[in-house]
């Protein structure tokens, strides 16, 4: 049965989780002011779910067992619910202004959909059938998974198997009759300590050398031997500070953390890769693809950017500027331009072997290099626009004073009708998302995650049909086909 935000936030405070923050380990996770904001967002997952005004977006018809299921747990049947996905993705970013972290795991379930689908077509192994029995388990209980990906990687010149410490990147370090026993660490893990489950898979394409990385599989968030060290972020002790006013986005926001793995056992059940080095890369590939395609969330967080550049526009009475509403103009075109491209790769998706569809791979790396550049320049006109009082703006405290208070109240008031309050508190949230906390999410995560820059130029490179562009341009002009 689907959950409602209520109940999540209740089954996370069941869960066991060592967690360590500022090098003191955190005793209540579900509470703590500075991740509390991520929960939220988490939580905006499940109650949109139950709006009948988002039912058709934000639900689907489970393949397994005909139920109605929280789209972030559904593998995807069709170019439409591709579509619904990136229309989620917009919504919810523009609902919390933040990442809301469950896309990695609904990702990290349809690439598994088909790589053990291929792995069992042949070695005649039942990855498939361990997958299938794990993800109605994930959908009858509408569960939070986190994508673990990212290993540290030590020395980037380096394959696995080389590095001067073994556990840079996650590793089997014994087999059981049972299971296995991992070691190693995930980076970056957005959610992490919002999660009911952490899903593995490696993260670069393997030879043989480094079959003991190739490794895929699923535990609970609180398994032993699971520690999470929580990520900083821009600006974070703010939500420490009494009041909201400063903290820009005093809701939603995310967080990361690094997941340690030590020495934790992983039953056969939940194992899905085991030293099939040569599916590590597909497996790879296809999460890569899909968590490329669900960057549409910043485009909800950049409706969120316009929608604050054009009010404080309007508070300083500068909106019927003709540069500011050009400016203005050209948010909506980059903004609308990375729509098109989650909209393009999902509506020209194809079927795979195991009955999922999967993205069109190009277009989603075309997409992709588009969301690393274009949330920059609209960072860049919103700041332009907002002024220099966004980075000098005297404290909520100051404000509140009774002697400071009334200095700045006189030397902060703009147009008639418009509270100092109110300007302050959109020149934080523009903040908060260009420069501070939400920046993690909308700018920094916009370049290197699901891959740095680089890599989508390498997919192009690779997807793009230069021998079918040369015959086009050679026939048009009368060369003939043995022609140089």
């Amino acid at each position: 049965m689907m959950m409602t935000a209520e109940a999540y936030e209740a089954s996370l405070r069941k869960l066991n989780l060592k967690v360590y923050m500022f090098g003191q380990k955190v005793s209540n996770v579900v509470d703590h002011p500075i991740i509390r904001p991520s929960m939220n967002a988490v939580a905006k997952t499940y109650e949109l779910a139950h709006r009948p005004e988002h039912e058709a977006i934000m639900t689907a018809t489970s393949h397994l067992t005909g139920k109605k299921i929280n789209r972030f747990t559904h593998i995807h049947q069709s170019t439409d619910d591709l579509v619904k996905k990136t229309r989620m993705g917009r919504l919810l970013g523009g609902a919390t202004g933040c990442c809301f972290q469950r896309c990695v795991g609904m990702d990290s379930l349809n690439a598994l959909s088909m790589t053990t689908f291929d792995i069992d077509a042949k070695y005649g192994t039942e990855y498939n059938k361990r997958f299938i029995r794990y993800l109605e388990y994930v959908q009858e209980n509408d569960l939070t998974c986190d994508g673990a990906m990212t290993d540290p990687k030590g020395d980037r010149s380096l394959p696995p198997h080389k590095q001067k410490d073994p556990d840079l990147y996650l590793r089997v370090v014994e087999v059981k009759p049972d299971g296995i026993v991992v070691r190693g660490a995930k980076a970056h893990q957005t959610g992490a300590v919002n999660s009911h489950e952490v899903i593995v898979m490696p993260t670069i394409s393997m030879r043989e050398e480094d079959k003991d990385y190739a490794v895929s599989f699923a535990l609970p968030s609180d398994a032993e031997g699971i520690t999470y060290i929580m990520g900083r972020q821009s600006c974070d002790t703010r939500k420490l500070e009494m009041g909201t006013i400063d903290r820009g986005n005093p809701f939603f926001g995310g967080h990361e953390a690094l997941v340690v793995f030590d020495d934790v056992f992983v039953p056969n059940d939940r194992i899905f890769m085991l030293k099939e080095f040569e599916f590590a890369g597909h497996l790879v590939e296809r999460f890569a693809s899909y968590h490329r395609q669900s960057y549409a969330c910043k485009v909800g967080v950049g409706d969120v950017l316009i929608g604050a550049s054009q009010t404080i526009a309007e508070y300083n009475g500068a909106e019927k500027a003709h540069h500011i509403k050009d400016k203005i103009v050209e948010m909506n075109h980059l903004n609308e331009s990375l729509f098109c491209g989650s909209l393009a790769c999902a509506a020209t998706g194809h079927k795979e072997p195991s009955g999922t569809y999967y993205v069109n791979n190009l277009l989603a790396n075309v997409f992709k290099q588009n969301v690393t550049r274009f949330p920059y320049e609209l960072s860049r006109l919103a700041q332009d626009i907002a002024g220099g009082l966004m980075v000098t703006l005297p404290s909520e405290q100051d404000f509140n004073d009774p002697e400071t208070g009334p200095v700045l109240k006189k030397y902060f008031q703009t147009r008639d009708g418009v509270l100092p309050e109110n300007r302050a508190r959109i020149l934080r949230l523009i903040e908060n998302i260009t420069l501070g906390t939400a920046a993690v999410g909308y700018l920094t995560e916009s370049m290197h995650g699901a891959g740095s820059p680089q890599a989508q130029r390498i997919m192009i490179s690779r997807l793009a049909n230069m021998e079918e562009k040369k015959k086009k341009a050679k026939a048009l002009c009368g060369i003939k086909d043995n022609d140089q």
